[in-house]
């Protein structure tokens, strides 16, 4: 079940790991990182939570899930192909976007089948098992760039505007591994049908928290749209009006785009109707509770995930090789270590995946959870202190740790409490939550580091280690369903 994750964390290890620095290659700016980087949380948000109402829905000859795999992984593959061979910046950006939404469409059905196919007493370990492949993927991904400059004698540098060889020729690596562990899933194996699903559900009895499947009021629907709407609109004007920072306008057309939605759904209640987005929109407003405990913690580890993403290439190459130049041996040396340690943190999770399951045993799937998110906190924050970039890979260890339980172990506490009848638009849903804090580090971030600290990169990587420290308190806090 978990082969096909290795493949589609090689595709989402090479886009971590060197987007920026293809951006850079194509003349982005350090100040207008974030919002290229846009694409990822705003594809997540439209297309996780559509794949995963319809795929509850679906059934037919791969199944109910593997269709998506199949379609998800063609599609990566192809925008892997493209990247590094972009010739200018926007082309790039629109590719992202692309290869984001193809990501998405690959991944969301990959954690709904876990919980589909296994038990409640297996599923922490199931997911531990994604973490694991997820890790081995990502190491193998973050470090092609490097492997080919010192193994092969790639070149790593290249005349300004243009992809280095050992980048592209990793792209083009990674989408023959993508396509491949994909495949590999689809065609061994099997699903339980739907009606197998609802048998099992009806033997459970309770499945973790009440789910209710009323829909929301229609007063609800409309007074909540305009207000967003309100809101946000006011905001666009604002950020027009002052000419302030424009990654801006995409948080307010956030929150205008989110109230224009519920007046839509409130209009179709009234009108006696129902579809797709109304379904969505009433799941979302009844999450369980443990959902909306899982929810704050998810915003504030995965704020900081991304703000190392984006930053962690300009900040290395800035402080510990001393350079911003994108043509430089200085700059490419550290690039191509950045690759290193997001390798160095991967290979750690993978490792971490096979420990969390038994701490988890001992203090509770919570309790192991804020455990790692501190270690992560205390990694970001070391990448600040120390500056031998050779002693770096030391706090990668605590943000392999983090990462190894952030993409497993909030899905093993949020499936023990949902029903499998919709599991999969439930997972969709839960991404909301990975793809909100993106969103804002993505619009704030870089005004943040203007504002507050002369544009300098390593203090993103400080603010993502504090964001990583309060959601380990509110990890805490969430109710844990227990078999």
């Amino acid at each position: 079940m978990c082969v096909g994750f290795f493949g589609i964390q090689i595709g989402f290890g090479l886009q971590n790991a060197n987007t920026s620095r293809i951006f850079q290659t194509l003349g982005a700016e350090v100040d207008s990182l974030a919002i290229l980087w846009i694409a990822a949380p705003l594809t997540g948000l439209i297309v996780q939570p559509i794949i995963g109402h319809f795929s509850d829905r679906t059934w037919g000859p791969l199944g109910r899930r593997r269709p998506y795999f199949l379609v998800g992984a063609i599609l990566t593959t192809a925008a892997l192909l493209f990247m590094p061979n972009a010739p200018v910046l926007w082309m790039a950006a629109a590719t992202l976007w692309v290869m984001d939404a193809s990501i998405n469409i690959t991944m969301e059905p990959f954690r709904a089948f876990v919980g589909d196919n296994l038990p409640d007493e297996q599923r922490t370990t199931g997911y531990a098992m994604q973490s694991f492949f997820i890790g081995a993927g990502a190491v193998f991904a973050s470090c092609l760039p490097w492997m080919l400059t010192h193994w092969f004698s790639v070149a790593s540098t290249a005349p300004e505007g243009v992809i280095p060889d050992s980048v592209r020729i990793s792209f083009y690596v990674g989408a023959v591994g993508m396509l491949t562990a994909v495949l590999w899933t689809v065609f061994s194996t099997k699903e339980y049908s739907p009606a197998q699903i609802e048998a099992f559900e009806r033997a459970r009895a309770e499945a973790g928290d009440a789910v209710d499947d009323q829909p929301r009021r229609v007063k609800n629907y409309l007074v909540g749209g305009a207000v967003a709407l309100l809101i946000g609109l006011a905001g666009l004007i604002g950020v027009w009006a002052t000419g302030i920072e424009k990654e801006l306008y995409v948080l307010s057309g956030f929150i205008a785009g989110l109230g224009l939605l519920q007046i839509v759904a409130g209009l179709i209640r009234r009108a006696g109707k129902s579809n797709g987005l109304t379904e969505i929109l009433d799941d979302v407003f009844n999450m369980p509770e443990t959902m909306r405990g899982l929810a704050v913690v998810q915003f504030f580890s995965w704020f900081a995930l991304f703000a190392m993403w984006i930053y962690t290439t300009a900040a290395v190459t800035a402080v510990h090789y001393g350079s911003s130049d994108t043509t430089s041996i200085a700059y490419n040396a550290g690039a191509d270590w950045v690759g290193v340690l997001f390798g160095v943190y991967n290979g750690v999770a993978a490792l971490a995946a096979f420990a969390l399951p038994v701490l988890a045993r001992k203090v509770g799937k919570t309790g192991a959870h804020a455990t790692a998110l501190v270690l992560g906190g205390l990694g970001l924050i070391g990448i600040f202190v120390i500056r031998d970039p050779q002693l770096l890979w030391l706090p990668m260890i605590g943000v392999g740790v983090a990462w190894a339980s952030i993409v497993s172990m909030p899905y093993a506490i949020l499936a023990g409490a949902l029903p499998g009848r919709k599991m999969g638009v439930y997972m969709g849903v839960f991404n909301i939550f990975i793809v909100v804090p993106q969103l804002v580090a993505a619009t704030l971030l870089g005004l943040l580091l203007n504002a507050l600290f002369q544009g300098q990169a390593i203090w993103a990587l400080v603010v993502g280690g504090i964001s990583f420290f309060i959601a380990a308190a509110f990890s805490l806090r969430v109710k844990e369903h227990r078999a």
